[in-house]
């Protein structure tokens, strides 16, 4: 095998995000509920029987920011961690936009590490796989896990939960919002009462949307006003909307496909859920 061609990396969404402590560390301690949308970055691997490592952007839509390439980390730390000798050349095809709150770099890390593990045959299996994973971001784990999943810690404690099959609308400003400045802020919430999984599985679909809340939105918002505006526009069509993750994109479940009207420069997608990751039968 020398190539592996259109490897998938979905984005996510939280239907809630509690934050419910924090570690010694400093690391914050969180309640979530993750949920893989059919939204996918899609990545190419060509085989090398050197060492080195190489990536090229196909376009420039959401090109990785410098200095932040987690795809190039990820096959090195797959080289380091195995002994491996061999390298590839891989080329990302980016639809997640950056700095959404979505998953999306996280998500083209564990996709190349499943991928490389594959194209190398390096013989990880999932578990290691996510050991590697979270030395490169607490929400790459949920990427390698393969399910939607409930997640406790600091993103790697993961239990699989069921979510029926749903449609949503995501909308996402032209502004971006750096994780880092929403959790050392220091009006975040910090203390909320932890929820159950029995609690939110008892929940109806709908109600599941309601659930909770995002604890990082109001210091989202008041980094970045356009949140605001998002949740308006969807509120507007009748819809409840929340923010994903540290933002700034927004998302409502809908019942319809029809795209709101938004500025020229905003993100605007119509997505569905996944039952599971596409890769899952590729580690085990």
């Amino acid at each position: 095998m020398k190539t592996l061609l259109d490897v998938p990396a979905p984005a996510k969404i939280n239907l809630f995000l509690h934050i419910v402590g924090r570690r010694a560390d400093g690391y914050h301690l969180l309640q979530s509920v993750f949920v893989l949308l059919d939204l996918c970055d899609s990545l190419d691997f060509e085989w090398r029987s050197s060492e080195q490592i190489s990536r090229e952007d196909c376009d420039n839509l959401f090109a990785p920011l410098p200095g932040n390439d987690l795809v190039v980390r990820a096959a090195r730390l797959l080289q380091q961690a195995t002994g491996c000798t061999q390298g590839a050349h891989i080329r990302l095809r980016k639809r997640i936009p950056l700095q959404a709150g979505m998953g999306g770099g996280s998500s083209d890390a564990a996709s190349c590490l499943m991928a490389l593990n594959r194209l190398w045959k390096t013989g990880l299996s999932r578990q290691e796989l996510m050991a590697l994973g979270l030395q490169l971001g607490a929400d790459v784990p949920f990427f390698l896990f393969g399910d939607n999943a409930w997640v406790e810690g600091i993103g790697e404690e993961l239990t699989p939960i069921a979510v029926n099959p749903q449609q949503f609308l995501v909308v996402k400003p032209d502004t971006g919002l750096a994780t880092a400045a929403i959790f050392t802020d220091p009006t975040l919430k910090r203390d909320t009462e932890p929820a159950t999984m029995r609690g939110f599985a008892e929940c109806s679909d709908a109600d599941k949307l309601r659930f909770g809340r995002n604890d990082l939105q109001a210091v989202a918002q008041t980094h970045c006003p356009d949140i605001s505006e998002c949740v308006l526009l969807l509120e507007g069509l009748g819809l409840s909307a929340r923010m994903t993750g540290s933002g700034s994109a927004v998302f409502a479940l809908t019942e319809s496909g029809k795209l709101p009207q938004v500025p020229e420069t905003w993100f605007a997608a119509h997505t569905h859920s996944l039952r599971e990751h596409p890769l899952k039968s590729w580690s085990a």
